[in-house]
């Protein structure tokens, strides 16, 4: 007997019920209490660990010390923030007592265009909200401005699984109920983008419940990627650099010599291609540590060294 329309959609429902009955314990609201005008806000949280962290948006908790999270079955715990890092919109928090069991996080690695996604959260206000969608698109740069700096958050996910204010922090899974990403902006009608759980991501929350922040290194460049001229394309394997756009003045870029237009093809023998395979080399290690990088420069090969300097708040 051949499926059925209706089988189908069974099946679908089926996957999104499971996925929301393993989630929804998982998932607390989570409202804080911000100094200054900031006021009150408000979000999603995933549970990180039984102890009582939660893993939710550098966004959504801002300047606050302290809040509640509210879970599904009626608990409240009082929370503090344990370390936020808003150049990757992340932030991890602590609840007063232990809580349940963490879902299980996956890497997207291997994360498909196409594959259905539930994301589970607390929008406007409307706790346990679940809905399901695909993921539209991969690779996605969602740009994270501070004070001092400007940051691209890495293989952002893209999907159409409605999200609105309130989804922030709340949980993006996969048809096994695993957490691929963390939901963190709603970026235009049928447009939600989350926070994936990958390396990078990984070694900003284990920074963040240990040390409470993220060490990086500065070099004060401003750049984007930008294809290679064919000739160098044959000589390097390359097909990308990163073109400089600006040189920070007094920066350790500016003091190594380098220069707006240069193209930078590899930091210390490593290729480089887009702005996350130079910013993967600048966490904590990379401060005060030589660093050889390779531009090409009006049609020349030409080495510059420069020592970061950590980055500021």
């Amino acid at each position: 007997m051949e499926p059925t329309d209706h089988d189908a959609l069974d099946a679908y429902s089926q996957i999104v019920s499971a996925v929301a009955e393993a989630l929804l314990p998982r998932v607390a609201a989570v409202r804080v209490r911000r100094s200054g005008r900031s006021g009150e806000g408000s979000g999603s949280a995933v549970v990180l660990t039984a102890e009582g962290h939660l893993l939710t948006n550098a966004h959504v908790v801002g300047n606050a010390d302290s809040g509640e999270a509210t879970f599904a079955d009626g608990s409240v715990a009082s929370l503090d923030v344990v370390g936020r890092d808003p150049l990757a919109d992340l932030a991890v928090v602590r609840t007063d007592r232990a809580i349940g069991d963490p879902p299980t996080y996956r890497d997207v690695d291997d994360l498909k265009i196409g594959s259905l996604v539930v994301a589970v959260g607390n929008p406007l206000g409307m706790a346990g909200s679940v809905t399901a969608g695909i993921v539209s698109g991969l690779g996605r740069a969602l740009p994270v401005r501070t004070r001092n700096a400007t940051r691209i958050v890495e293989d952002v996910i893209q999907t159409d699984a409605a999200l609105n204010p309130g989804n922030s922090g709340g949980a993006l899974a996969d048809s096994r109920g695993r957490v691929v990403g963390i939901n963190t902006a709603v970026a235009g009608v049928g447009l939600g983008l989350a926070v994936p759980i990958n390396a990078t991501s990984r070694r900003i929350i284990y920074a963040l419940m240990h040390d409470g922040r993220v060490r990086r290194g500065y070099l004060g460049l401003v750049s984007s990627p930008a294809p290679l001229p064919p000739e160098w394309v044959a000589r390097t394997g390359q097909r990308t650099a990163l073109r400089v756009a600006e040189v920070v003045t007094g920066s350790p870029a500016a003091v190594s010599g380098l220069r707006a237009g240069d193209m930078v093809l590899a930091v210390d023998g490593q290729p480089l291609g887009d702005a996350q395979s130079l910013q993967r080399l600048l966490f904590e290690e990379s401060i005060g540590r030589r660093m050889e990088i390779t531009v090409l420069r009006s049609g020349a090969l030409v080495d510059a060294v420069a020592v970061p300097a950590e980055l500021g708040d």
